[in-house]
């Protein structure tokens, strides 16, 4: 009798049981906006990465996976042209399903204006993104950035998924509220050096440096596809010892040898900076371990420890 009406009411427990929607198909750029989208989307679902941790959005090629992820996509963020200048065709012809969440354009974050001429001699070659140098699309860097960010990520993603949305809210409220913890440890690191000159490769950290009060010196605007010939050694040598940079930044996909070449004789130390967060695992935690590196680098090379 038990076993009767068991079976005569399962499949209705069964079809009233809530279902629980997926969360949407979520594809996010580059490594530190997969981050802070992950940290929103954090047990609802995870964002997939377009670009890859060893790889840069500058010169990046699609590959077939990617163009079948993009047109699979139902949310992608992205900075904008003014850094993935290589995904603006491909979005338009691939994601036309998808609702492009485009970051610079996003409520509460602040675009610098690209720096050019001078010590800050921009690559237009190496960025490939013609007049969009018209804006520093490096714009993650600044914790207040992110903040904006993952606020605009759980606007986006609530919007998709509606049953979902106060998941998203409450993610993106915890998200802030790391944020400013983040800012607060960042600035205690920084402030010591705050004074110090330095020069770096790639004009990356204009964000960074506001926020912190840094005091770069320039960058050589050297290319990893594009080594540099002696007399380009020889103008970055002498602009290394005009600015009376302590420091020389590289990035992890410039060899060793290069730098020590342009520092020889300068007395300068060298130093890496990593503004993706190459070589740390991708998810939540990836932007405060990226952020905090680049801190203790920092800190280190310019503080001389």
């Amino acid at each position: 009798m038990r076993s009767a009406t068991l079976a005569l009411f399962l499949p209705l427990l069964l079809f009233a049981a809530p279902v629980e929607a997926e969360a949407p198909r979520v594809l996010a750029s580059i490594k530190p906006v997969q981050s802070l989208v992950a940290a929103v989307m954090e047990g609802a679902g995870v964002p997939e990465l377009l670009v890859p941790g060893n790889a840069s959005p500058h010169g990046y090629s699609l590959r077939p996976s990617d163009a079948k992820r993009l047109a699979a996509a139902e949310i992608v963020f992205w900075i904008g042209p003014a850094y993935e200048g290589f995904l603006e065709k491909p979005l338009a012809a691939l994601a036309g399903g998808a609702k492009v969440v485009t970051l610079a354009e996003a409520e509460g974050v602040e675009v610098l204006p690209a720096r050019e001429g001078g010590v800050w001699a921009a690559d237009h070659e190496a960025h490939g993104h013609g007049s969009a140098l018209e804006a520093d699309g490096h714009l993650w860097l600044d914790p207040e950035n992110a903040k904006a960010i993952a606020l605009a990520a759980a606007r986006a993603l609530a919007e998709a998924d509606p049953a979902g949305a106060a998941r998203y809210r409450a993610n993106a409220a915890r998200t802030v509220e790391a944020l400013d913890r983040l800012d607060t440890r960042l600035r205690a690191v920084l402030s010591p050096v705050a004074n110090v000159p330095y020069i770096v490769f790639h004009d990356a950290y204009q964000y960074l440096e506001r926020r912190y009060g840094l005091a770069a010196a320039g960058a050589v605007a050297v290319t990893p596809e594009r080594q540099p010939g002696a007399r380009r050694v020889r103008e970055i040598r002498e602009r290394i010892m005009a600015a009376g940079a302590v420091c020389v930044f590289a990035e992890p996909q410039f060899e060793p040898a290069l730098v020590r070449s342009l520092v020889r004789d300068s007395g300068a130390r060298t130093g890496v900076l990593d503004p993706l967060g190459a070589g740390i695992p991708e998810g939540p935690a990836l932007y405060a371990a990226m952020m905090e590196k680049l801190a203790a680098s920092l800190a280190g090379c310019l503080g001389g420890r």
